[in-house]
């Protein structure tokens, strides 16, 4: 019997949450996309965090996006409406389709590029023997002298 309480409570529990969770999915959904936008008055915010005064864009893109939002329009539809309305530069990051990958791409190409390089040109300095020991060589008559250093600097 008492492991029949605990279930139930551990059922009614995990019920409970998950409609509480999906009562804020609207607001959830309004924080997610407003957080994919830029506002398009120039201060280079994101939609939800535009805060200037006077802003004249921020206010009317809130309102567009909440009734959006619980018009049941998928996620992509509300993008595609926005940047229908006001252009790319609503988009906080670019889209993962056609060019706008190449966005995405070239910081990472860009970087393992660059350490290929640095990679090449240490081991090529690595390996680079010094100019006076190519021009001269070891030669019996400095050996003396290196002898003697050894000698001198040793403990």
């Amino acid at each position: 019997m008492r492991l029949f309480a605990r279930l139930s409570a551990s059922v009614l529990t995990v019920a409970v949450s998950v409609l509480m969770l999906s009562a804020s999915g609207d607001r959830v959904r309004f924080n997610d996309l407003g957080h994919h936008m830029m506002c398009v008055c120039g201060c280079n915010q994101i939609l939800l965090e535009c805060n200037h005064v006077g802003c004249t864009y921020s206010d009317r893109m809130r309102e567009q996006l909440m009734a959006a939002t619980q018009r049941d329009s998928s996620d992509d539809n509300i993008l595609q409406a926005f940047v229908k309305e006001y252009g790319t530069t609503v988009l906080a990051a670019p889209t993962m389709r056609g060019f706008d990958k190449v966005a995405w791409i070239m910081p990472f190409a860009v970087f393992l590029g660059g350490s290929l390089l640095a990679i090449l040109v240490i081991r090529n300095w690595k390996e680079r023997r010094p100019a006076h020991a190519i021009l001269h060589g070891t030669t019996p008559a400095l050996d003396h002298y290196r002898e003697q250093a050894r000698r001198e600097t040793s403990l």
